[in-house]
C-alpha cells in the first residue's frame, strides 16, 4: 500500500491488521479516493484535525498530548520496549536518510522487516489494551 505522508514523498507501509480495516471502509471514501479526507478537496486530514479531535475528547493539546506525539511515542516504544532497529522505525515514519545524499544512495525500505515490526507493534498494543505488560505506578 502506498501512502503519501509528506507531499511528494510516497511511502510503502506494511500495516498487517489495518489493511483489512481499510478495505472495509474503502466504500466510505470520497470521490477523490481519500478514506480520511481533510477540509480541502483532494487533501488528507491534517495533524490539526487529530488535535481538534483530541481537544473534543477533553485533552489539552498544548500541554498534555498532540497527534504528532503518537509518532514519537511509537518511535520510543518500538526502540526501547521491542528493541527494533532505528533504521526500520525511521523508514516507517517516512523520515529521510540523514546527510546531503542520504536518500540518493540509501533507498532501502526494509519492507519485510517493517511488516514484522508492525505486527509486533500491533500485538504489543493488543497486550497493553488487555492489561498485559502494563506497569502499575504507585503514588508517593
Amino acid at each position: 500500500m502506498t501512502i503519501y505522508l509528506h507531499e511528494a514523498l510516497p511511502c510503502r507501509y506494511p500495516i498487517p491488521q489495518a489493511v483489512e480495516i481499510l478495505k472495509e471502509i474503502r466504500p466510505l471514501a470520497r470521490d477523490d479516493g481519500l478514506v480520511f479526507p481533510g477540509v480541502s478537496h483532494g487533501k488528507p486530514f491534517s495533524n490539526g484535525t487529530i488535535n481538534k479531535a483530541l481537544r473534543s475528547l477533553g485533552y489539552d493539546t498544548q500541554e498534555v498530548i498532540t497527534g504528532h506525539g503518537f509518532r514519537s511515542t511509537a518511535c520510543t516504544m518500538l526502540a526501547e520496549r521491542l528493541k527494533v532497529p532505528i533504521d526500520w522505525i525511521e523508514r516507517q515514519l517516512a523520515h529521510r536518510v540523514a546527510g546531503a545524499l542520504g536518500d540518493a544512495y540509501n533507498r532501502s525500505q526494509f519492507l519485510d522487516d517493517r511488516r514484522k515490526m508492525m505486527q509486533r507493534w500491533a500485538d504489543y498494543l493488543d497486550r497493553l489494551r488487555h492489561g498485559v505488560d502494563v506497569v502499575q505506578l504507585r503514588a508517593g
